[in-house]
């Protein structure tokens, strides 16, 4: 029993000791083995390996491609005028050691390089105006007046202005970190800076509310004279609509007045072709005209017999005529 309780108790110390002897590298990292403190291996290549039991401990440090994100910061341009301004860098770990010596852990290495590349960019900045900031550039015609498109509003191309910036900062953030080979490094802090990128560049909240006032102000001046050239253009329209039927109406009534008096010349020439054919039976057609217009049903007329337009009632004879 004994025995077994010997064997037993040098299985779990033979395992406790494989245990902390051994350790694995993934493929995404890289470690160091300290000893008291004391960077004595490194190991980048991925696999198991063995370290002195108990006294050696392994620090691992990422291989990949890490990401730093600096808060929003508020810089001043060339201008004097802020704009917040959001960035984010790339870097990668070279040497785990010197990293490890400098910046000891991750979270260390995200405040400390982003406080530099803050600062790198806040200096670049002071040195360029807003649209080399943005990135764009006000086109102008050749008089040096921006061009305008239809809803008057400035006309902007792309520029690089921004990238090389961006650029500039790299290559002094790479300066100062020891990672550019070509200058004197001021500090080795073991990593590879490989970008840094604006995410963001826009106006401060105490200034936001008086550039939207001033958007809209513009958009309503622009509104307003949109608004004046359509007035503009429909008391025209209506000038020229008003002249035309002005001169149509007068050339209809000329034509009408025209057609008007050549008719009732017309008329009279018949009428009068016709009274000189026959006077008599003209004198008796207007004679049933007048009776038929001024005789009606029901209607009681009191005149003379010897009236001329009873001449044709009194009997056939012709008017004037006496019969037995």
């Amino acid at each position: 029993m004994r025995n077994l309780i010997i064997i037993a108790i040098v299985i779990i110390v033979a395992l406790v000791l494989l245990r902390q002897s051994l350790y694995v590298v993934d493929v995404t990292e890289q470690v160091i083995i300290l000893r008291f403190g004391e960077v004595v291996n490194q190991k980048q290549s991925p696999g198991l390996d063995v370290k002195a039991p108990f006294v050696d401990t392994v620090v691992r440090l990422d291989r990949r491609i890490l990401r730093i994100d600096a808060p929003p910061v508020s810089m001043p341009d060339q201008d004097k005028e802020n704009l917040v301004i959001d960035i984010y860098a790339r870097y990668r770990i070279t040497d785990p050691v010197q990293f490890r010596k400098t910046l000891q852990t991750e979270s260390n290495a995200r405040s400390r390089l982003g406080d530099i590349v803050t600062s790198t960019l806040r200096d670049r900045v002071a040195l360029r105006d807003r649209t080399d900031i943005i990135g764009a550039r006000t086109l102008r015609d050749a008089d040096d007046n921006p061009v305008v498109d239809d809803e008057g509003l400035p006309l902007v191309e792309p520029q690089e202005t921004r990238t090389d910036i961006l650029d500039e900062v790299l290559l002094e953030v790479q300066n100062i970190t020891g990672d550019n080979p070509e200058t004197t490094q001021r500090e080795d802090f073991g990593i590879q800076m490989i970008d840094v990128r604006i995410k963001r560049a826009d106006f401060p909240e105490a200034v936001t509310a008086s550039i939207y006032t001033r958007m809209r102000a513009e958009r309503n001046r622009i509104a307003a004279g949109f608004r004046a050239e359509g007035e503009e253009e429909d008391r025209k329209i209506r000038a020229t609509t008003n002249r035309e039927r002005d001169v149509i109406l007068a050339v209809a009534e000329q034509e009408s007045n025209r057609i008007r008096g050549e008719g009732e010349a017309e008329a009279i020439s018949i009428l009068a072709d016709s009274l000189n054919r026959d006077p008599e039976l003209f004198a008796f057609l207007r004679s049933l005209e007048a009776y038929q217009r001024i005789i009606q049903a029901q209607d009681t007329i009191v005149m003379s017999s010897d009236a001329p337009l009873f001449d044709y009632l009194a009997g056939p004879l012709a008017p004037g005529a006496t019969g037995n």
